[in-house]
């Protein structure tokens, strides 16, 4: 019997097999052309399902999580979900060895913030689904993706999400944005929080209007984010601010982060929370781009923290989580203090009101519902 090349690949010893992608890719290749942005463009995707259920590695927490669109245009410098344009690829993608910093730039990471994939029937789905789960689980919306992202505006996805929750009741919500368009929804967010309960998210990293705009290009202002929560709290949804992340060098200290928090404050937020750079191998190259052109300072920093880890040491950890505990107290934020760890022993072990009591192996996810 004649023996097999070696060389031969899998493909041509087995034609019969689907040559096309499969799963997540498949769904990208097929979807089809929607409308036009900025160096953007947006594709109308046929979605199989809206809710994900998102299970921490160390079993700690769980929770489904909700993203109308898969791609975010506001293309913030240090953005950890820039990996999920990977799972669209046709093809495995080799993962670089964690903590390695000279990783060029991946086509699919930087068309994360260039290609956006909106998911259509997503109200249908959801209502589907949620006959399916226990309306105690935790439901997040926007862990990976800002569900309030320009296009939003025109297509309304996050919207009509909303309106199917507003027919419900018993469901723990969450919601995390940078937008201020999501004041168009208070009406939504007023119903929902009287048979439910429901805590917003306004990601605001600095009050600084300039650093902000290099940071998250095409996010809107700190001072349109302050004035949201503000009017949110004003219609009496409890909603919370996350100064997240603290970056090394930039905003990690406490005058930055008491400015946060004085706005806060004074915006009448429920709460402030923190946490701490996640620099992922698809995250370095924007980021240490960014470092580079406007820290070029804190280069070698950068190099020695992430130089064998994607997260920050322990030691730095509990110096913020103490530093973010003084903040809060001082501008009295104490429903919630801080997401940071300031032990080793394991977050499940940690109590309020200076800590979470779940955590996620996604940043966004562990802020959710302390």
């Amino acid at each position: 019997m004649a023996k097999l090349s070696a060389t031969k690949s899998h493909d041509s010893l087995f034609p019969i097999l689907p040559q096309t992608p499969v799963g997540m890719a498949r769904l990208a290749a097929e979807a089809e052309h929607a409308d036009d942005g900025h160096l953007i463009e947006f594709k109308a995707m046929h979605a199989r399902s809206i809710l994900n259920r998102s299970v921490s590695k160390r079993q700690l927490w769980m929770a489904y999580s909700i993203n109308p669109y898969r791609g975010c245009e506001f293309g913030c410098k240090y953005c950890f979900a820039r990996y999920t344009h990977e799972f669209l690829q046709p093809t495995p993608l080799a993962t670089p060895t964690r903590g390695t910093l000279d990783i060029p730039q991946q086509p699919w990471a930087l068309a994360f913030e260039r290609e956006i994939y909106l998911k259509e029937n997503a109200a249908w789905f959801l209502e589907q689904e949620l006959r399916h789960i226990d309306p105690n689980e935790e439901i997040a919306i926007g862990t990976a993706t800002d569900p309030y992202q320009p296009i939003e505006r025109r297509v309304g996805i996050t919207r009509s999400i909303l309106e199917v929750f507003a027919k419900h009741e018993g469901y723990h919500l969450g919601i995390i944005t940078k937008s201020s368009l999501i004041e168009r929804d208070i009406d939504l967010l007023q119903q929902i929080s009287k048979r439910n309960k429901l805590t917003v998210h306004i990601t605001i990293t600095t009050v600084d209007a300039k650093l902000a705009r290099l940071l998250e290009p095409r996010a809107p202002r700190p001072d349109l984010r302050f004035n949201a929560v503000k009017k949110l709290r004003q219609a009496g949804i409890r909603t919370g601010i996350l100064c997240s992340p603290l970056l090394p060098g930039i905003t990690d200290n406490e005058a930055a982060l008491d400015a946060v928090a004085k706005r806060a404050a004074e915006a009448g937020a429920s709460f402030l929370s923190a946490n701490l750079l996640f620099l992922k191998a698809c995250s370095r190259p924007t980021y240490l781009s960014f470092v580079r052109e406007h820290f070029p300072i804190l280069v070698e920093d950068y190099a020695k923290r992430f130089a064998t880890m994607d997260f920050a040491a322990a030691p730095y950890r509990r110096k913020l989580a103490l530093m973010v505990d003084r903040v809060c107290r001082k501008h009295s934020l104490g429903e919630r203090f801080s997401t940071l760890p300031t032990s080793d022993a394991g977050l499940a072990e940690r109590k309020p009101p200076s800590s979470i009591t779940r955590s996620s192996t996604n940043p966004a996810q562990a802020l959710l519902f302390a």
